[in-house]
């Protein structure tokens, strides 16, 4: 029963997660062929539309969230295994930890938006690495936050204790003591990071921060859009809503899986 809830929960945001994927062999246009005149009503040619060019509304949301998933889910790796890493050297040396404390209040100040827009506008060349770079450093001072709370028990416990006093090396005691009891808390946080990275990727991509997230994706199709909304309406709310099924999706099923986890 708990797992088909589970399930239920997670099929939007898996059906999201497939259309973008296989959307390159189910596409019925290219993202930049005209097919009717601009915003023209459903069709047969064009099931949802047309936009503000003339293109195929539907072939070009099926083409463009592919690279936005892929970029999130970069991100949200990186996030969660960096914040998981720093959070158990924290637990294990309260020095460093300390030291990581203060770096991290200071990270935590800066606006993810903001952020964004010093770095790629004073560093455009940075292209999708600087906005991954950004992310990263944006993204990983809370984490590391909630990965510090949840290891501090695990570092005082017994077997930790027994390896310390065995003479193991930090990095062991990293990856082979502390980490491996925090499952349940890898899991959430990189749900977590990554609904956090799809909208800040979201954001940067309808704030054309970099130009290389490509010509077709869901975000800026929501800003290119925008003033033909009464116009042809699906045109903005198809991409809009593939970015909110999405997040809100994962982030209920995490929601779930977490109260399994507690109960279990």
């Amino acid at each position: 029963m708990r797992g088909a809830r589970t399930f239920a929960v997670a099929l939007p945001a898996l059906a999201v997660v497939v259309s973008a994927v296989a959307g390159p062999f189910l596409a019925a246009h290219p993202a930049t062929a005209p097919v009717d005149i601009p915003y023209a009503n459903p069709s047969a040619t064009a099931v949802l539309g047309t936009d503000h060019l003339g293109q195929d509304v539907a072939s070009r949301v099926l083409l463009g969230g592919w690279g936005l998933l892929l970029l999130a889910a970069v991100i949200a790796v990186l996030v969660t295994t960096l914040a998981a890493v720093i959070g158990a050297v924290a637990a294990l040396r309260p020095a460093i930890g300390a030291l990581i404390e203060r770096t991290t209040d200071a990270l935590l100040l800066a606006p993810p938006v903001l952020a964004i827009l010093l770095v790629m506008l004073s560093w455009p060349e940075s292209g999708t690495f600087g906005l991954v770079l950004i992310a990263v450093v944006i993204g990983t001072p809370y984490a590391a936050r909630v990965f510090a709370a949840a290891a501090a028990r695990t570092a005082v416990s017994g077997y930790v204790e027994v390896a310390v006093a065995s003479g193991e090396r930090l990095s062991y005691l990293i990856f082979r003591e502390v980490l491996p009891n925090l499952r349940e808390t890898v899991a959430t946080q990189l749900g977590l990071r990554f609904v956090e990275a799809t909208y800040l990727v979201s954001t940067a991509a309808f704030l054309q921060l970099p130009t290389s997230l490509g010509e077709t994706n869901w975000a800026l199709m929501v800003r290119e859009n925008s003033a033909g909304i009464m116009l042809n309406p699906y045109a903005v709310v198809a991409p809009a809503a593939a970015i909110g099924v999405l997040a809100v999706s994962v982030n209920a099923t995490i929601g779930v899986l977490g109260r399994r986890m507690v109960t279990v």
